[in-house]
């Protein structure tokens, strides 16, 4: 009878370690959850109303002039370098280095659901702002040059909010400290990007709002993806490790 009661209390204590097993890797930790929602519906709100306000246009607005006098290679010196360096991680080439060697980091500390994200939010951001700037139509330095949203700052900004997030995760953070850890990363990572494509001239100041509002939007959700992605796979197969 002892034997019997042991054994059962055994099989329970297994059945419950899939589930905390399950929440100690998850990409978007439940005390984030409830926050990062109405960010992200706030996110998306600014980027309907900017898109909708400067659809079409080829001119900076009020908002642009106000800030910095737009389309002016302004960055000189040393700075110049840096922005350049910046600009070259949003590139094709340099953001396909950039996620390939965080997918690396990620297997290499045995994160595969890390890995996983690193790849599809990377590509869905962008991929969301390809399909953005085509929908509005704005354009800089002629037609051909789609301007809305900036996909730099949207990729930049989507790899500090992964960062950010596997890191409060990680760390065991609560509500006020995770949540504060993943909008500064968000916010010194969208700022400095943006920074560097309206120095050079690339994109207007709302192109960069709208660029980081985009990643506040789709990173979350693409974590969230990930995650019960594989929390239903995980619950088709018992027993093996996520």
């Amino acid at each position: 009878m002892t034997g019997g009661l042991t054994l059962h209390r055994l099989a329970g204590a297994e059945r419950e370690t899939g589930p905390a097993r399950s929440a100690s890797h998850a990409l978007l930790p439940r005390s984030l959850r409830a926050w990062l929602g109405p960010v992200a519906a706030f996110a998306a709100l600014v980027v309907v109303v900017l898109g909708v306000r400067y659809a079409g246009g080829s001119e900076p607005g009020g908002v642009d002039r106000w800030l910095v006098r737009p389309t002016a290679d302004s960055v000189r010196g040393p700075w110049r370098h840096v922005a350049l360096a910046l600009d070259f991680l949003g590139e094709p080439a340099g953001s396909v280095l950039v996620v390939v060697a965080g997918v690396a980091g990620c297997l290499l500390l045995r994160r595969p659901r890390a890995a996983v994200l690193v790849a599809v939010g990377s590509g869905l951001t962008v991929g969301t702002t390809t399909l953005l700037k085509h929908v509005v139509g704005r354009t800089i330095h002629g037609p051909g040059n789609l301007s809305y949203p900036s996909g730099h700052t949207a990729f930049f900004t989507s790899l500090a909010l992964m960062a950010a997030l596997l890191a409060a995760g990680r760390l065991g953070l609560g509500r006020t400290a995770g949540l504060s850890l993943v909008l500064a990363a968000a916010l010194v990572a969208g700022a400095t990007m943006g920074w560097a494509e309206v120095g050079l001239g690339a994109h207007y100041p709302t192109d960069a709002l709208g660029g980081w509002c985009t990643a506040l939007v789709v990173t979350p959700a693409s974590a969230w993806l990930v995650d019960r992605t594989a929390d239903r796979s995980a619950a088709r197969r018992p027993g093996t490790a996520h």
